[in-house]
């Protein structure tokens, strides 16, 4: 029976290795542009990072082997095609993306909040349930106990409770009536930061140029992938202002457009031959 993929915290949010450029490349660029990929293909895009060919390999058969791409043979050469559900996987991931805005324009003021026990001998579960809240983008406010300002997560957060077939957890929709939320805030989530990394996300985008749209784009989406998993999408209210996630959401949206096009008609040619 074919493994099913998965996304693992590290690959989600945009992992350094050849492995994580390698999705990011899928989902950018495999995905959108028909949803198969040379291998040469493949080498090339991640030689512009500095991967070697080796590693470059590596991280495919890897990928194939986690359920994320099929391979067909064609004479000497072998064509790899997204599987479905890595295509599903990939197009969700997308979804996330490019429709993370850096804070919460509008908020009703109800916190999601989140207490469970894991027993300490249970480590499967508590690796799952600490890595999936994360990237849903709670934060711990004690042990055992999560908050999150997306009261629209708690669908998500049952579903990793249940997963996790934890029996001893509870789930509450709740109003802050007493105590400091900005030191609540900066007990949950390390918001200077999270601020310096937009920051430097920023910098970097005005620094870059488009003489390599191919790489830019996929640059570009591999740095953006990790803020919907290090920032919890605060309300605007509770932020320091101006709060550059803010700024950086829309600089990321205007240069993933100018570059798209370009992009992927670089890759179409790529990978054409």
């Amino acid at each position: 029976m074919p493994v099913p993929p998965v996304f693992s915290r590290q690959l989600a949010g945009g992992s350094p290795s050849a492995r994580g450029l390698l999705l990011t490349v899928l989902g950018e660029l495999v995905l959108p542009c028909g949803g198969h990929a040379w291998t040469a293909s493949l080498i090339d895009v991640l030689a512009r990072f500095g991967i070697e060919e080796k590693a470059t390999r590596q991280a495919v058969m890897r990928t194939a082997a986690a359920g994320w791409l099929a391979a067909e043979r064609q004479g000497r050469r072998t064509r790899w095609a997204l599987t479905a559900d890595a295509a599903t996987l990939l197009g969700d991931g997308a979804e996330r993306i490019y429709g993370f805005r850096g804070s919460q324009q509008e908020w009703e003021g109800r916190w999601l909040v989140v207490h469970a026990r894991i027993p300490d001998v249970d480590r499967r579960a508590r690796h799952h349930v600490q890595s999936r809240l994360s990237w849903a983008g709670l934060g711990v406010l004690a042990p055992g106990l999560w908050v999150s300002p997306r009261a629209d997560r708690l669908g998500e957060v049952r579903r990793v409770l249940e997963d996790a077939g934890l029996t001893d957890a509870y789930c509450f929709l709740a109003r802050h009536e007493y105590g400091d939320p900005q030191a609540m805030i900066h007990t949950a989530w390390d918001v200077p930061a999270i601020a310096s990394a937009y920051r430097e996300f920023l910098a970097g985008v005005e620094a870059s140029d488009g003489a390599d749209p191919l790489a830019a784009q996929v640059g570009l989406v591999h740095r953006w992938r990790r803020f919907p998993q290090i920032d919890p999408a605060l309300p605007r209210e509770l932020l320091p202002q101006p709060w550059p996630g803010d700024t950086a959401a829309v600089r990321f949206r205007e240069r993933h457009d100018e570059l798209r096009l370009a992009a992927q008609q670089a890759w179409r040619a790529l990978d054409a031959t």
